[in-house]
């Protein structure tokens, strides 16, 4: 038999690897993400905007329908448009809102911030006139890119915003576009510091997600994977990386008859995501498509078409979040997400009921399989594709294995 020693050596050379992998992999973040985000003009943002969204999108259905899922789906599509129809909502002071002077940024910053602190976004009323809540459980801001053109633009209606807004609500997240160099994260991670100290917040309330739309984001000039290194930059304040789909595809030159976020070269870049977050808590959103259901009910049934085979697409290579950009994108984008989730919620019940029961059957499930099962199942629940008695599996008890 070996000695003590041994042991004792192992532990003392492999321990500061464990400690290190402990930091840098946490493991999955157990919490509710997003089924999507939602962007927003700054300019185009108001106190009924969810409302105006959940109902315009229930008018697309009851104008262009019937959607093209079972029965049992499509009832809770419509139930999920009344009741929630926007789940993350991003005030987009970037692409869409595109340049402009100070002092009319600064005023958008304020009524955002103002908007987002009296929480005026429950304004729906079912036919009672009861009010309903329509709130996103998670809103942000996504602020102009840290490149000099605009850096410092970026950091003033951040300042701005917040010193409107006070304490974030929970769930605030900053997004952060076009990152192409890991200082830009550490510059973030430092600029998040300093917001705090200057607005009373409490150490760690700012974070941020990255939006992965430069080539140099995915791949540096030695050849390493920028995008792992961005992650591990951000300090544990980075909690998601966002696929941008059209700048990415234009800056590889694709021809814009072609970019997609399934063109290969969008396929490359989220596969080097995925891996660069793996186990890291750090969430994964796929990108947009910029084809929306417009026109008539011909023209809005084909965008719907694409929209969800898109959603699909990405739910079955594991990125459970995307970008929306029109209302009538909300049906598709719930609708593929609940088929999803209740074409194989039995047998995942079975099987990890069978796990957790240790019963003998045709599937030996390891562990690993176990929690993502359960994960499965409370994305489901939660995103409202599932109802708890259907699973029957106690949420503390799936929580436990994820």
């Amino acid at each position: 038999m070996l000695p003590g020693e041994v042991y004792d050596e192992l532990d003392a050379r492999l321990g500061p690897v464990d400690d290190e992998l402990r930091r840098r992999y946490p493991g999955s973040r157990a919490a509710r993400q997003p089924v999507h985000t939602l962007y927003v003009p700054a300019d185009r943002f108001g106190p009924s905007t969810v409302a105006e969204y959940g109902r315009a999108a229930l008018e697309a259905v009851a104008e262009h329908g019937p959607l093209p899922f079972p029965d049992d789906v499509v009832a809770r599509v419509l139930s999920k448009l009344e009741r929630e129809p926007v789940e993350d909502l991003r005030v987009d002071f970037e692409d869409s809102y595109g340049r402009r002077d100070d002092a009319e940024e600064d005023a958008a910053a304020r009524w955002a911030a103002a908007l987002l602190c009296r929480d005026p976004l429950q304004t729906l009323f079912d036919e009672e006139g009861h009010p309903v809540d329509t709130a996103p459980f998670s809103v942000g801001l996504r602020c102009k890119s840290l490149e000099a053109a605009t850096r410092r633009r970026a950091v003033r209606t951040l300042d701005v915003f917040l010193a409107e807004l006070g304490r974030p609500p929970e769930g605030f997240v900053v997004t952060l576009p076009k990152v192409s160099a890991v200082a830009q994260v550490e510059a973030m991670v430092v600029l998040c510091g300093r917001l705090e100290a200057t607005h009373d917040l409490a150490p760690g309330t700012l974070r941020f997600e990255v939006q992965i739309e430069t080539p140099a984001a995915v791949l540096a000039a030695d050849g390493a994977a920028t995008v792992a290194r961005l992650v591990h930059a951000g300090q544990g304040r980075c909690v998601g990386l966002h696929y941008g789909t059209y700048d990415y595809s234009a800056a590889l030159g694709i021809a814009a008859a072609y970019q997609s976020l399934e063109h290969p070269a969008a396929d490359h870049a989220k596969a080097v995501m995925q891996v660069a977050a793996a186990g890291t808590g750090v969430w994964l959103a796929d990108g947009s498509t910029n084809i929306v259901p417009v026109g008539d009910t011909a023209a809005v049934r084909r965008a719907w078409d694409l929209h969800a085979r898109l959603v699909r697409r990405s739910l079955e290579r594991g990125f459970y979040q995307g970008w929306d950009l029109h209302p009538a994108q909300l049906p598709t984008r719930y609708a593929a997400t609940y088929a999803f989730y209740r074409e194989s919620y039995a047998a995942a019940v079975d099987r990890l009921g069978a796990y957790l029961d240790r019963r003998s059957g045709g599937v030996l499930d390891e562990p690993a399989t176990a929690r993502a099962l359960a994960s499965f199942l409370l994305r489901g629940l939660d995103c409202g594709a599932l109802d708890p008695d259907e699973v029957g599996i106690d949420r503390s008890v799936l929580k436990g294995l994820w």
